[in-house]
């Protein structure tokens, strides 16, 4: 932990853990000489909690602990949380996570599962300290971001809601997009946190922001995927090579990240995920609710509900987003695929 002297007399320290109400204290006095003191024993005894060890949140609580923060983890999956514990971390209970650490990070599919793993039996916000922070990194709805911010705050709890695109390539990568609601301290005592997760951060606006936001990337980004499979499912049965259909077009204005990222696997016939349908599906789901509950019509991201709805009758909810081109492919009666 680094300190220095502000202009006003204050010492200004720069800590992972962030904590607002340590994170400044007069100097000048006996008495705030023990305070400081006592801080600085508060700041290197906090943890850092990590809650979700799935194709996000394990890369991602690898790269803290690769910039040296101390982790404790959970997960249903125990072999997840070997792995991660083998990289470094601790293995603990929601109750060790909310009595030891100063911010606790929360990575799983679905805001049930947030509000649970806080709010249940035996919940971390029945342990958590005062001043704390949770982060939901999670993709839900704002209903749901807002009920955690208004539920913690009672109890003197900070929470941003910060979900991420960039898939598991980002996460690996630490260049992730995290879109965040909350309040701009809570949000300012994260950000060593989220430099080191991710390519960059911005703080939307209040709570339930940043899951507003990932809903809006989620339309684009599904809703991309869907009209570039509908373009070569019919290249792919006019005869033309897909690759080079491909190639022609990346770097014309229908060049994309999305175009760049999907088509390589679709013609490889790759649908490994990086983003599986199943959390695709569940994302558009909430994209469907909040806007029917805000009047906002949306009918081509209606009609995409109706074709993951359909490749999820079909089996294949574990396929790789990029597997949307699957649907398309089964109308017209061919594949998208590499020209021998």
């Amino acid at each position: 932990m680094r300190g220095k002297i502000s202009e006003n007399g204050e010492r200004e320290f720069e800590g992972l853990t962030g904590i607002p109400v340590c994170s400044r204290v007069k100097t000048g006095t006996k008495k705030n000489t023990l305070e400081r003191k006592k801080t600085k024993r508060r700041e290197e005894s906090m943890k850092t909690g990590f809650i979700g060890l799935g194709i996000m949140g394990r890369p991602m609580a690898k790269n803290l602990l690769k910039a040296g923060v101390d982790l404790i983890v959970t997960d249903l999956n125990k072999e997840a949380v070997k792995d991660v514990v083998a990289a470094g971390a601790q293995e603990g209970t929601y109750e060790e996570i909310g009595k030891e650490c100063g911010v606790v990070f929360i990575m799983v599919p679905s805001g049930d599962i947030t509000k649970s793993i806080l709010f249940g039996e035996g919940g971390v916000a029945s342990f958590i300290k005062e001043g704390s922070i949770v982060c939901d990194m999670s993709s839900v709805t704002p209903v749901e971001s807002k009920e955690c911010y208004e539920r913690l705050k009672e109890i003197g709890v900070g929470f941003v809601d910060a979900p991420v695109s960039g898939g598991e390539t980002g996460g690996i990568n630490g260049t992730l997009a995290i879109m965040a609601g909350g309040d701009q301290k809570d949000f300012d005592a994260l950000k060593t946190y989220f430099d080191i997760l991710g390519s960059s951060a911005l703080l939307i606006g209040g709570p339930g922001s940043g899951s507003v936001t990932k809903l809006a990337n989620q339309i684009i980004v599904n809703n991309t995927i869907a009209v570039v499979s509908e373009a070569f499912v019919m290249a792919a049965k006019a005869g033309a090579d897909p690759v080079k259909v491909y190639e022609a077009i990346r770097g014309g204005l229908a060049g994309s990240a999305v175009l760049d990222s999907k088509i390589p696997m679709i013609v490889e016939r790759n649908f490994k995920p990086g983003g599986p349908i199943r959390i695709n599906h569940k994302d558009i789901k909430n994209v469907v609710n909040t806007a029917h509950a805000i009047d906002v019509p949306i009918p081509y991201t209606a009609q995409l509900y109706e074709i993951l709805q359909t490749l999820k009758i079909h089996g294949h909810m574990e396929d790789d987003h990029g597997g949307i081109v699957q649907y398309f492919e089964k109308l017209a009666d061919v594949e998208v695929k590499k020209v021998d």
